[in-house]
This record gives C-alpha cells, structure tokens and sequence, in this order.
C-alpha cells in the first residue's frame, strides 16, 4: 500500500512567524500533538519544518525560556523528514524507524504537502492486514476440520 492512500488529508498547519502560544492553542483546539511547518508560495504550502508538543514541553518549559516571546521558527525542527504519496507504506515505517520519529508530512510529486502519516495510521492499517491473516489461517483449518469428518 502506498503512503498517500493511508494518510491523514487533513494537516494542521502553522507559519515559521506564529507565536509560540498560538501554536499550542491550535494543537489543543485540533486534539494533535503536531504541527507541520509550512511556506506558502505559488499557491501551495511547502513544508519546511515540525513543531511537536514535546518540543514546547522539554525545548521551552523544562528549559526555563519564556514561551509567551518565542515563535514556531524558533524551536521547531527544521531537519525535516518527508515522504512522497507513492512510497510504500513499509519503506516508510522504516524510515521511522530508522529515524526515531513518529511523524513523517506527506507530499505530492512538486513538494506540496498533501497530508501527514503516523506511526498510529501505519499501526492501524498493518492490524487490519495481520487481522486478514490470522481469519485467512482460520478458515483454512475448519474447512480442513469439516472436510475430515
């Protein structure tokens, strides 16, 4: 399965410029734990970096800094890992894991972002599958079961 067919089309977003408060309100108001980072140009929004809860948690609280004075650019990570709407589901995962991230921003062929995969999507889709499996098996075995009597 390709990453595009499973992600998230719906990606809150914030702007390098935005103050830091604003981006937790619209995490809250949104139920997520992440922001994509974006540019907007030519009418579509690049994304350029990631602003996680965590970030806000252990980069600004736990370090003391005033979080009412800071923007999204300031702390956000702009080492930014993305995938592209056709790579596999699995090649993905990989990479998460290879990179210890449980977010990877979604884009189409020209850069745009186009959604957001979690490792929670992935999860989903991978039980569903393992689900198919595990009732394929056992189908099998009570037509083996009813055929020898």
């Amino acid at each position: 399965m390709k990453i595009g067919e499973l992600c998230s089309r719906v990606v809150v977003f914030a702007y390098k410029n935005m103050p830091l408060t604003e981006a937790a309100k619209l995490m809250r108001e949104h139920h997520v734990g992440s922001l994509i980072v974006v540019r907007e140009d030519d009418s579509k929004r690049t994304p350029v970096g990631i602003i996680t809860d965590r970030d806000i948690v252990v980069e600004v609280l736990a370090a003391g800094l005033d979080f009412r004075t800071l923007t999204v650019g300031e702390i956000m990570t702009d080492e930014l890992i993305t995938a592209r709407e056709q790579d596999d589901t699995l090649d993905v995962l990989g990479l998460m894991r290879k990179r210890g991230i449980r977010r990877v921003p979604v884009v189409t062929p020209s850069g745009a972002l186009a959604g957001i995969a979690t490792i929670d999507d992935i999860l989903g889709v991978l039980s569903e599958e393992l689900d198919g499996i595990v009732r394929a098996i056992d189908g099998e075995q009570a037509k083996e079961v009813a055929k020898r009597r």
